[in-house]
Parts: structure tokens; sequence; C-alpha cells
């Protein structure tokens, strides 16, 4: 029997081996960062590290980088008390905050008319579809697109960015938001002095020693072309599926997005039925956003580009890493094939059909 496949990297991707070495030997460390004796110093040292190493992952060299619990409390931060526009397709961490009031096209592109009173994305998690952001651009979500594409904060135009570590093969709970030099956060959990007074409480060190670690890695991945192997892969898989499944919907194909992406629509067969099947059958997909999936069953961000509630209901994800390779690929497309002409016999019984 095959191993089971794991193509949900958008939702969490497996852990680095160099994240995990950092985070083990982070766990030796006895002192408190506030503390100004020798131990309280070494950990000091080590949150200043990896500060460093998010940093210039990111591009983010003279920008503050301020540690959160993850991408969501760091959107909280930069969000709380403000009024920002924001688009429908943003996720539900950033909207919860905004008035989702941005146009948005058929292939999930934003038009924003005034940055400086907006929040956009940089890449969609559940499309991949990657954003052009305007200058002056007040907050930009970076979660998907860090690690996998080209980028730096600093030439973005964004006052603030936010970040989360388990996206790039860091560990989950933590993460960060980048502010422009100058600016300034009213804090939302108050207490001690940590994190420059914008977010108080001890420091996640072994989390923070894990992100540091994954960045660094990450970016050297992204520098050795690394995502560019893995877009092949992606291309490969986009093929062989529009081949084995005529009439499945590719939403992103042909527009500028991610290089582990696809997205699919397959009229007629539920989102989540079609996760089911292939859990069945050894695979790990999604209907969605990690944080959606299970409270809906219908994408948010398909009902913005304008399609019919009908097909927003029967969107699957398939987001791949370095891992996955061209024979895992064509594994999937053969298992889901097989998966679709039993759905489609099923709905012919049923007077219905897929496309």
């Amino acid at each position: 029997m095959s191993a089971r496949l794991y193509l949900d990297w958008n939702a969490s991707a497996p852990l680095r081996p160099e994240a995990r070495a950092a985070m083990i030997a982070a766990m030796d460390l006895v002192g408190n960062a506030s503390s100004i004796h020798a131990e309280g110093r070494a950990v000091r040292g080590l949150i200043e590290q990896a500060r460093g190493q998010v940093s210039q992952a990111l591009g983010a060299d003279g920008a503050d980088l301020v540690f959160t619990s993850g991408a969501t409390e760091a959107a909280a931060l930069a969000l709380a008390g403000r009024d920002l526009s924001c688009a429908a397709v943003e996720h539900d961490a950033v909207a919860a905050w905004c008035r989702a009031d941005l146009p948005v096209d058929g292939a999930g592109r934003v038009t924003v008319a005034d940055p400086a009173r907006a929040t956009l994305q940089l890449a969609n998690s559940e499309t991949g579809i990657v954003q052009d952001l305007p200058p002056g651009l007040a907050v930009s979500d970076l979660t998907q697109a860090f690690g996998k594409i080209p980028m730096a904060f600093n030439w973005l135009g964004c006052d603030m960015g936010l970040v989360s570590a388990h996206k790039l093969g860091g560990p989950k709970g933590i993460g960060a938001l980048a502010l422009t030099r100058g600016l300034d956060v009213e804090a939302r959990i108050r207490g001690g002095g940590q994190e420059m007074g914008r977010r108080a409480g001890t420091e996640n060190v072994i989390g923070i020693a894990g992100f540091g670690a994954a960045a660094e890695a990450a970016a050297r991945d992204l520098a050795d072309g690394v995502w560019d192997a893995v877009a092949e892969v992606r291309n490969t898989l986009e093929q062989a599926l529009e081949d084995a499944c005529p009439g499945i919907i590719l939403t992103a194909k042909g527009h500028p997005r991610l290089p582990n992406t696809v997205h699919l629509i397959a009229p007629g067969w539920k989102g989540e039925t079609q996760v089911m099947a292939m859990d069945l059958q050894g695979f790990a997909v999604s209907a969605g956003s990690a944080c959606s999936s299970g409270k809906v069953s219908v994408s948010k961000v398909v009902r913005a580009m304008g399609r019919p509630e009908a097909e927003a209901g029967c969107a699957l994800r398939l987001s791949i890493g370095p891992a996955v390779t061209q024979e895992d690929a064509l594994r999937f497309v053969a298992a889901y094939a097989r998966a679709w002409k039993r759905a489609g016999e099923r709905m012919k019984q049923a007077g219905t059909s897929l496309a």
C-alpha cells in the first residue's frame, strides 16, 4: 500500500529539520530574556538572532519585527481600531477587522483605490493568486507568499506585513508583524515591556528559535531555485488533471500565482466530499483555507470571484511542497480520476452530472 501523500502545504508545511534542531537547542536555555544575568542574556541573544534571521529572509532589514503567537495575532495588532477596507478574498483573520468592500475580478485580482486606507494580501491561500500591491498600502498579509516567491518587505511599499512560521516549515504558534521603522501600533496584550512594548508576555523562545531557523532555510531554498522545481510539478499536476477529468475548472491557471497551488472546481461534486474521498485513498487535500474548513462548505473566495454558489461549494485546493515529486503528482491524479469517475456514475444514476 502506498504511503500517504500530504498535499496541504498551504494549511501547514512540514516542520523543517533546521527548525526542529533549533527548537531542541533552545529548550536547554534556562534564563528569562528580561533578566540581565548571563542566563537571561543568552536567551535574549537567541531571540535577537532569530529576529535577524526572519528580518533578513523577509527583506525587512531596518524595519521593526514584533514576534506574536501567529499571523492572526499580528493581524489584530496591526488592524484593530483602524477603519480599513479589504476584499472578500482576504483570510478571516484580516477580514474580521476590515470592511470587505474592495472589488474582486473573476481571477481573484483586487483593485485598491485608496491604499493608505486598505489592506491587501500578497497571495491567496486558496487560489494562490498573487496580487500587485499598490504603493502606500497600509497592511499586507504576506503569510502565504513568504518563503515561496521572491519578495522583500522593504520594496513592497506597505507599512506593515503579517507572517507566520508554520507556513514555511517553522513551528505552529509563532508569527510576526513587520512595521516600517517609525510606525507604531497600540499593544493588544499589555503587561511587561517585551517586544518594544508592543506585545507583552514572556517570549516563546522555542517557537522564535524555530521560526528563525525555518526562515533562514526557506530563503536559502528560494535562492537555490527549489520552488521553480515545485512549479514544474504543479504544472504536471494541472495538465494531468485536465487530461483525466474533462470539465474541471482550474481557476488560477494562467494568472500570476504561487508556484505550489492548484485550485480546481469540479461542478456538481461537493468540495468536502472530494476531500473525504481522497483522504480515504491516502491523500491530504483541502476544500479551502484551513481556518475556514469545517465551518462552511462554500468558498467565500470563489464567491468573491463572481462564480455561482454551486461552484463555490465544489472547490478543491491542492498545495504542494519540495517533497512532492512528479510521480507523486501523477499518483494523485490517477486516484482522483477514479474517484471523479465514480462520482459521475453516481450522479448519472441520480439524474445529474459532474459538468
